[in-house]
């Protein structure tokens, strides 16, 4: 098969439903010639159910990043699905999570602050050292992250959180670059999912992109972030990592 990511092996996390920007990625990576391998947690059927909508159903690994003994053990259990020549070529990180507590700044204890961080982002590290045994030079890291430059209404430690994760996104460049492994982050805007249902407030959030983005922004449509995310896994861009790429509408550069 042709495509951007032909002959690619790539496990991407976070499918949920076919609103998420993970299930988009998964289905243009297929699209563009990629073997796609998924993980999910907690509701592990309705992943399985969402993997048979894909152009081509992919097997599903239970995982929950939290969980050290999922972590330990996943890079065995691709290794089942890869067969012999197991080498994995992308990770797509797409997993986000706040307690309702986190989304009030000034009133968060530190169990929900920390279990935002935790999730959104030194999952992201953890992860990627996970499945570090199968990766190699030209591997590529994606992860996917919500513009931490500045305070969004009302998402609070969230926001926090994803500043963490682009910290981390650095530090994970860094500490992989030698190996040849690039890590980036796309940083979407916001899409009408699961992860926004749980977002309180998160309505007067996605208002400010019916005002502020250039080119416009559709909240219904998942799709542009998840070409932003393939575009990162394929061989287009191979000096570039620690990098975070905007697909949010051109709202990023916009003034007040």
């Amino acid at each position: 098969m042709s495509g951007i990511l032909a002959g690619k092996r790539v496990l991407v996390t976070g499918v949920l439903t076919e609103a998420s920007i993970a299930f988009q990625a998964a289905k243009v990576a297929q699209n563009e010639g990629a073997e796609v391998i998924l993980t999910g947690f907690g509701r592990l059927s309705l992943v399985e159910r969402i993997a048979k909508r894909l152009p081509k159903e992919a097997p599903v690994i239970e995982l929950d990043v939290t969980n050290q003994e999922h972590l330990d053990g996943l890079a065995d259990k691709v290794r089942e699905h890869l067969g012999g020549d197991a080498r994995l070529d992308g990770i797509v990180h797409s997993i986000a999570f706040g307690p309702q507590g986190a989304f009030n700044f000034l009133e968060a204890s530190w169990e929900d602050v920390s279990t935002a961080v935790q999730v959104s982002a030194y999952s992201y590290k953890s992860l990627t050292m996970a499945l570090l045994p199968l990766l190699h030079p030209g591997s590529a890291v994606v992860g996917l992250t919500f513009d931490a430059q500045m305070a969004w209404p009302k998402y609070d430690w969230m926001g926090v959180a994803k500043a963490a994760l682009e910290g981390t996104n650095r530090y994970l460049a860094r500490d992989l670059g030698p190996k040849g492994i690039r890590c980036n982050l796309v940083s979407a805007g916001p899409i009408k999912s699961m992860a926004a249902k749980s977002i309180p407030g998160f309505e007067e959030l996605a208002d400010v992109w019916n005002h502020r983005a250039p080119i416009g922004w559709e909240l219904a449509d998942p799709e542009p972030a998840g070409r932003g995310v393939v575009g990162m896994l394929s061989d287009f861009f191979p000096r570039t990592t620690g990098e975070i790429v905007h697909v949010d509408g051109g709202v990023h550069m916009m003034g007040a």
